[in-house]
């Protein structure tokens, strides 16, 4: 895993810590990108989110964004690979060698990248901004799919098989996602209605929850269609205490 090699590097990187501590100037990055030049396509909140649209403003100024929307893809799947990852980047205590080590780690996962993300995570190591990385990827994600005319669509279905082992016969399960057809059944008919304009293509993602009991949950941009057996069971409940 990245964040135990990350450990590795910190440590033989820092065998001495220095005792005082330095305020470092903030580094700004793409300061060279006008505000009329290379617009976003929409807006990102959070600090996290305003690292994100610095670097695409950047990778667009530079004509990179393929190559950049690849590497900070490719460390975000780090992430959901590496849960420690995010901890070990946000540790208080990391001196410059441990920063600039962890850099040097991060590169390693990004591919044949342009200068564009190695000067950004720089940048966040400068600024100890690291431990927003992880939001980062997710705000770039979403900077790239409205760039692409792309509509996210996430199906929640509680869809669970059950199996039966030697110790509980029948009490054991693993939850599936929705087959293929039903998702392309589902595309089609979301696709046609106004939930997306014209133009825009459907990203579709399916998630498992077998907490919603049965039914599904489908978001699509900021709107939700709770469609859940759960849902249904809290209205009634609302309903019958209502009534009493």
């Amino acid at each position: 895993m990245l964040s135990r090699q990350v450990f590795r590097t910190v440590r033989a990187a820092t065998p001495q810590r220095a005792v005082t501590l330095r305020a470092a100037p903030v580094r700004t990055f793409a300061a060279a990108a006008s505000a009329s030049e290379s617009q976003p396509p929409i807006t990102v909140f959070g600090l996290d989110g305003t690292y994100a649209t610095a670097l695409y403003t950047a990778a667009s100024k530079s004509s990179t964004l393929d190559p950049t929307a690849k590497a900070i893809a490719s460390l975000g799947n780090v992430f959901d690979k590496d849960a420690k990852l995010a901890q070990i980047l946000s540790a208080p205590t990391l001196t410059a060698g441990d920063k600039s080590a962890i850099v040097a780690e991060l590169n390693k996962h990004t591919g044949p990248s342009s200068e564009t993300v190695k000067n950004f995570l720089s940048t966040l190591a400068e600024n100890n901004r690291l431990g927003l990385l992880r939001g980062v990827c997710e705000k770039f994600g979403q900077l790239m799919s409205a760039a692409r005319g792309e509509v996210e669509m996430t199906v929640t279905s509680a869809q669970v098989r059950f199996f039966e082992t030697w110790e509980e016969p029948s009490t054991a399960r693993l939850a599936n996602p929705l087959d293929s057809k039903t998702l392309s059944r589902l595309e089609t008919a979301v696709a046609k209605s106004s939930y997306v304009g014209q133009g825009k293509k459907l990203k579709v993602t399916n998630e498992v929850n077998p907490d919603i009991v049965g039914g599904l949950v489908v978001e699509v941009g900021d709107r939700t269609i709770d469609l859940s057996v759960s849902a249904r069971i809290a209205k009634m409940n609302k309903l019958l205490n209502d009534t009493l």
